[in-house]
Parts: C-alpha cells; sequence; structure tokens
C-alpha cells in the first residue's frame, strides 16, 4: 500500500524566528518519495513556511485520512499562547502576541492523528523552543497521541538574536539521501550520533504521552502524565523504555518503532480487550463500521454509568464516535454528535475558547458542510449557527459561513 508524507518546516519571519526550518526542504526534498515514506510508493506533501493555521490543518487532515502509513517530518518552533498557555508551531505570521491565531496548535495535529491505526504514523520532529516554552516542557510532555511513534528533539534557546539550524532534521534527511532507508530507531539514533559530534548538547526527548500504570480503562491520557524528559549522555534524546502492561485491563503503551498488536479476538463487549481503540481502529480499518459503533458505544455506556453523563470518559468516548460516524460517511450523525459533546462541556463549565470545546465546534461546522439533504442540514444547521454565537473558534467568519448557508438553504427543496 503506498505511503504519505507530510513535510512540514515553518518558523516566524522577522524577528522572533529561532531556527531557520524551510532550510531543510530541499534536502528532504531530494530524498526519493519511497525512502522517505519506507513504502514501495508515497505521495509527499510539502508546505514551506506556511501563513495560515487553517491551511495546514487542512492538509494535515488529508494526510490522516489516507490510507496506509504515515509518515510525517516536522521542523519550527515552540511558542505558548499568552491566554491558555497552550503549545503551538509557530507559523510565517506568528509573533509572541498573535501566536493563538497565526500558529497551529498542537493539539490541532495530536487531535486529527488519534484514530489512525496502531503503528501506522510515525513522527520525526525537530523542534525548537523559546524561553517560555521550554520551562512549559520542564513540567509538561508534549501530547503526541497514543498511537504516534515520535522521534526527534526539542531544542533549548541558543540565545538571543541567534537563528539556530536545523541539525537533527538536516542529518536525517542526509542518511536517507544515500538511498538506504533504516529502521526508524536506527534512522533517528545515527541522526543523534551525528548531532552530538556536533557539538549540540541539552536536547530534550519528545516524548510519546504515555498512560500511567495506575489508569485504568476507558479513562483517556490526561495532560501532564509526570512522564519526564529523558536526556542520554551526549545530549541523544531518546524514547524511555517501555512500561509493561498491568494486570486489569490498562493501556499497553505502545514504543516508538514498535508495531501495535491488533487483538486476534474481536471483543463484543467492554472488558474483553486491554485496549479497545485497537480493535475499534481495526473495525475502521477493514469497513466494519456498524461494528466499530457499537463496540465504541458500549465503552460510552459504561463510563456514563461509572463517571456520569458529562464526564471526560463518556465525552472521550462520544467523540470517537463522531469521528466513527464521519469515517462511515454519515456526516448527519458525525455533526449531531459533536453538537451534542460542545453542548456538554459548555454545560460542565468549559469556558468556549477552551481547545476541546472549539474543537467541537469545529468538527461540526465541517461535517455540517457535507450534509446532502437539504431538510437535515437546515435543521442542524439553526443549532450550528447558535453554537457558533457561543464559540466563534480561531477561523474568521466562521458564524457569517453558517449563516449564508443557512440563506441558500432556505431556497432549497
Amino acid at each position: 500500500m503506498p505511503g504519505t508524507v507530510l513535510l512540514l518546516a515553518a518558523s516566524p519571519v522577522g524577528r522572533g524566528r529561532l531556527v531557520d526550518a524551510a532550510s531543510v526542504l530541499p534536502v528532504l526534498a531530494a530524498v526519493p518519495p519511497a525512502v522517505l515514506a519506507g513504502t514501495d510508493t508515497a505521495n509527499v506533501v510539502e508546505l514551506a513556511d506556511p501563513l495560515e493555521p487553517q491551511a495546514v490543518l487542512t492538509r494535515l487532515r488529508a494526510a490522516a485520512t489516507a490510507p496506509g502509513p504515515l509518515t510525517l517530518f516536522v521542523t519550527g518552533q515552540l511558542q505558548l499562547d499568552r491566554r491558555q498557555r497552550l503549545p503551538h508551531l509557530a507559523l510565517a505570521r506568528t509573533t509572541p502576541a498573535t501566536v493563538r491565531y497565526t500558529g497551529l496548535p498542537w493539539h490541532w495535529l495530536r487531535e486529527e492523528l488519534r484514530l489512525r491505526p496502531p503503528g501506522s504514523t510515525t513522527l520525526v520532529a525537530d523542534l525548537h523552543a523559546d524561553a517560555e516554552s521550554w520551562a512549559w516542557l520542564g513540567a509538561n510532555p508534549l501530547d503526541c497521541g497514543r498511537t504516534t511513534a515520535v522521534y526527534g528533539r526539542i531544542a533549548p534557546p541558543r540565545g538571543r538574536r541567534t537563528v539556530a539550524a536545523p541539525t537533527y532534521m538536516k542529518a536525517v534527511a542526509t542518511i536517507l539521501r544515500s538511498g538506504s532507508r533504516p529502521a526508524v530507531d536506527q534512522l533517528h539514533q545515527a541522526a543523534v550520533t551525528r548531532v552530538a559530534a556536533e557539538g549540540e548538547v541539552g536536547d530534550l526527548l519528545l516524548p510519546q504521552h504515555l498512560v500511567p500504570a495506575q489508569q485504568q480503562w476507558p479513562v483517556p491520557a490526561p495532560a501532564g502524565t509526570g512522564q519526564q524528559p529523558v536526556v542520554a549522555p551526549g545530549g541523544a534524546f531518546v524514547q524511555p523504555p517501555p512500561l509493561p502492561a498491568p494486570a486489569g485491563g490498562a493501556e499497553p503503551v505502545a514504543v516508538a518503532g514498535a508495531p501495535a498488536a491488533v487483538p486476534a479476538a474481536r471483543p463484543s463487549a467492554p472488558g474483553a480487550s486491554p485496549d479497545p481503540h485497537t480493535a475499534i481502529s481495526a473495525a475502521v480499518k477493514d469497513g466494519r463500521h456498524r461494528e466499530a459503533d457499537d463496540l465504541a458505544a458500549q465503552w460510552e455506556r459504561q463510563a456514563r454509568d461509572t463517571h456520569g453523563d458529562g464526564s471526560d470518559q463518556a465525552l472521550h468516548w462520544a467523540e470517537v464516535r463522531a469521528d466513527l460516524a464521519m469515517f462511515a460517511g454519515d456526516a448527519e450523525r458525525s455533526c449531531r454528535t459533536w453538537l451534542t459533546v460542545a453542548e456538554a462541556r459548555l454545560a460542565a463549565g468549559q469556558p468556549a475558547d477552551a481547545p476541546a470545546v472549539e474543537a467541537a465546534v469545529d468538527r461540526a461546522h465541517h461535517q455540517w458542510g457535507r450534509i446532502g439533504d437539504p431538510a437535515r442540514a437546515r435543521e442542524l444547521g439553526a443549532a450550528l449557527a447558535e453554537l457558533r454565537r457561543r464559540v466563534p473558534g480561531r477561523r474568521e467568519g466562521a458564524l457569517d459561513d453558517v449563516r449564508g448557508r443557512l440563506r441558500d438553504l432556505q431556497t432549497q427543496v
């Protein structure tokens, strides 16, 4: 099956630039697509210093929904928004004051990758952090999703008025240009060796978000699990050793480079599999959409009975079902479910600009645009317009877009 490769290099124009991210793209672009992907054939999408976060999201979403292995090469710099203190990948127009609107929120990347089948997604990253982001990383792992194998580094600020080079990613590209495609863990270690030889030390692991052993399903991985960055001798950045899967149905931890095993049996009830997400992903991949939704619905009911209707656990499974409806081509059901999730989060006291609330409304809006039945679209459009008044999101004109389409729908039978 063909692979997909996304090359993303982004950094601000002007004094806020910490790294010359785009300088690595000519080297990466010279590598044959099949070598970049580690597959017989591959499609490559290149984004050099993009301006708009929504444009990046569109390309990311298309890559995440493509069948086959997905490899992302991300080079750039991390900045925190001043309001919510959340990490963003700075884009060309990003400044410290505008990062919330001009940067790519890191959780967008995580959300787009979260339902990909385990073992099918690899992220190779060379990131540079400003002072605030570097301090934030001391207490917070950069969440890349449960099923994404992560390799790379996060480099500390190199000093004022110093624009760094993406030496880790250039080392990766140089190795791949030889024409050979070592296993990703071997590629990573070879690049680490080259960077260490150039005297760069102090870089942090870009960790995979691990679930603490004491947590049992169906609890989603929380922010800040306490997994600390690991710095190997010479400043190397490596994945932590795998944690054993605990008894009692807790989540097995995916390790970078190690394919996740899919249970041989298809569970029919909660508790039948140590990781229901694995079985659900396998069902979607096989086209068994009804079976995937039935399994997620069972976990949602159990979460509601155990933790309450508005709990994070129950809302997590509602979000999974919204995505499953999208994969099944049922835009109406997906939109309706995302609207319900957004309303539930607001009712639970989450602010209108909370990432989870904005994401739910944005996804509802996206699915609403794909509903072909005018009557159904009018019905859900009214609810979406009301919600958009409370949650305008980061994209300018979102409410006007809903109102405009509703006017068009009034003329359709």
